[in-house]
């Protein structure tokens, strides 16, 4: 059945849960962008509360408050709700009629709403490059680097980071600030990841 599944509580998995990186970056303030991906209601509504939902913000709002405090330019993607079919596309196959228009849905939850001077992003597939002016917004404001949270980490987040690396920007995946369907899917989404296109890392560990 197209749409998200029920999410039981499961154990986020650690850097020390993953493969070694094989890229040895190291994240800059006077390099990088925060990218906070998704956090939407409509998305974080199926995941279990305590166990998940409220760890993903709090460690989401901690980038995203040492990001401000540093400096570093915050781009948020959100996707409109109410899409047409034609909007909406192959989507609807996997996923179904998706969000409404309504707050309810589209509004970034855990007082994590976007601020003057942020980038703001809509979202259309899972990649945040596509369609969109993050890469040209990268491009300008001399960033190099991707900081990547949110959900939903098998999905979107792993699209945008094999984007980011295929146009020679050094991503970065925050393994306990994006959460998944299950602890196997944000486990390969990271294994991936690291593998192949990104460093994984951890929220303490992001700007020492």
């Amino acid at each position: 059945m197209a749409g998200i599944p029920t999410i039981a509580p499961y154990q986020v998995p650690g850097t020390t849960d993953v493969c070694a990186n094989i890229a040895s970056w190291h994240p800059s303030p006077e390099r990088a962008a925060l990218l906070v991906h998704d956090m939407q209601r409509f998305f974080l509504r199926p995941l279990p509360a305590h166990a998940i939902a409220h760890p993903l913000v709090e460690n989401v709002t901690h980038l995203v408050t040492r990001a401000r405090k540093l400096g570093v330019p915050i781009a948020y993607t959100a996707q409109p709700g109410g899409m047409t079919p034609a909007q909406r596309g192959l989507l609807k196959d996997f996923w179904g009629p998706g969000m409404a228009v309504a707050p309810a849905d589209r509004e970034i939850a855990g007082g994590l709403s976007p601020q003057s001077g942020d980038w703001i992003f809509t979202k259309w597939r899972y990649s945040a490059f596509f369609k969109s002016d993050l890469l040209r917004s990268l491009r300008e404001a001399g960033r190099d680097q991707l900081i990547i949270c949110g959900v939903y980490a098998h999905i979107g987040i792993l699209a945008t980071a094999i984007d980011a690396f295929s146009n020679d920007i050094e991503t970065f995946i925050v393994a306990d600030a994006v959460a998944d369907f299950n602890r196997d899917d944000h486990l390969m989404a990271l294994n991936y990841a690291a593998r192949s296109c990104a460093v994984v890392t951890r929220t303490e560990e992001v700007w020492q």
